[in-house]
């Protein structure tokens, strides 16, 4: 972050409390009580103020709580500071009795009530970015909301057409083609059309994002050995290999598609800036190998910034004390470079 920022020029971060039955609150209070945060961000949090409050109570956290309004934060001179735990409660009344440790509907509809109040922030110019902390779906399920996770949600709240979920650490900036799938469904998912959105998601990532003039892409096959030309599935035949010549058709820099077993490992000495892959785990695995705690999760092609975490809910370990907050630090700090960067672009 420019050192020559002043404090109430820094961006405005708002970061969702996630669901409050999980790590979230706890991650969010170590986060706030690191001080690197406070010279490159001003963040808010968005969240049941009695929740937070016994989070920070449970870790012995000496920070003074701070009310907030959204008022407050449109006069445009809104100043957190260091061991502060800067609050604005969307709720209208405090939040019913929630089970810890385990999904439930009231977890999941204060999670999203507190995502949909961040979405309004940023698309009003309020906040310059979002970070979100973990939620979990099936308590979204339970409260009456229908989607896979993040992603989806936020594409819905601001009318995005085309998202991607990016994860990147450790050298490794990957772009999925489907997320939470099962994957007996996954082939059946697959198709050219959606294989080349996610080329084209990936590239916008990083020569917007990233500011990469030229990125180099490397994309996955399904299979093993990336089918071995069908002797061991023909999806690739069937939707990759076009997929790839049709984006290169339109001037995108990439290749494929190539062994999974391999591509990570040649993107990780530099052999591609990104790489696209066709499911979840087969990006997750090899990213959390060379940087598990320390991801951050960015969503491709909404109107706004949302950056998070690259972990859930933690049930197994909430209320412990133990979680760790790296990847959240992570988030904020990608999201506050990202605020103030296009900041700059907007007024240079």
């Amino acid at each position: 972050m420019p050192q020559h920022l002043s404090r109430d020029s820094l961006p405005i971060l708002a970061i969702t409390m996630g669901d409050p039955a999980g790590i979230g609150p706890e991650i969010i209070i170590k986060a706030l009580r690191t001080e690197s945060i406070w010279t490159y961000a001003r963040p808010v949090v968005l969240a049941s103020r009695i929740v937070m409050e016994q989070a920070a109570l449970a870790q012995g956290a000496s920070l003074t709580i701070r009310p907030l309004t959204k008022q407050d934060l449109t006069v445009n001179v809104f100043n957190s500071a260091p061991r502060t735990l800067p609050i604005l409660d969307p709720f209208d009344a405090p939040l019913p009795p929630i089970p810890p440790a385990q999904p439930s509907a009231a977890g999941g509809r204060a999670a999203v009530q507190c995502i949909h109040t961040a979405v309004r922030l940023a698309q009003a110019g309020i906040v310059d970015a979002i970070v979100t902390a973990p939620i979990n779906k099936r308590a979204m399920q339970l409260a009456g909301y229908d989607y896979p996770g993040h992603t989806e949600m936020l594409a819905d709240l601001t009318g995005a057409k085309r998202v991607g979920m990016m994860i990147v650490g450790g050298g490794l900036k990957v772009l999925f083609v489907t997320t939470h799938v099962a994957l007996r469904k996954l082939p059946d998912l697959l198709s050219a059309t959606a294989i080349v959105e996610a080329i084209e998601l990936a590239s916008t990532g990083l020569r917007d994002i990233f500011k990469l003039t030229h990125p180099r892409i490397g994309v996955a096959g399904l299979n093993p050995h990336a089918g071995e030309n069908g002797l061991f599935g023909d999806e690739e035949e069937r939707y990759i290999v076009p997929a790839v010549r049709e984006a290169q058709a339109k001037g995108i820099d990439c290749t494929g598609p190539l062994p999974a077993d391999t591509l990570f490992g040649k993107a990780v000495r530099g052999a591609f800036d990104g790489i696209v892959a066709m499911y979840h785990d087969q990006g997750l695995i090899a990213l959390k190998t060379v940087a598990f705690g320390r991801c951050v999760n960015l969503t491709v092609g909404l109107p706004i910034i949302r950056t998070s975490v690259d972990h859930g809910t933690a049930y197994d370990i909430a209320g412990k004390g133990v979680a760790d907050p790296a990847s959240l630090l992570e988030a904020m700090a990608l999201g506050a470079r990202l605020a103030a960067e296009r900041r700059s672009s907007m007024n240079p």
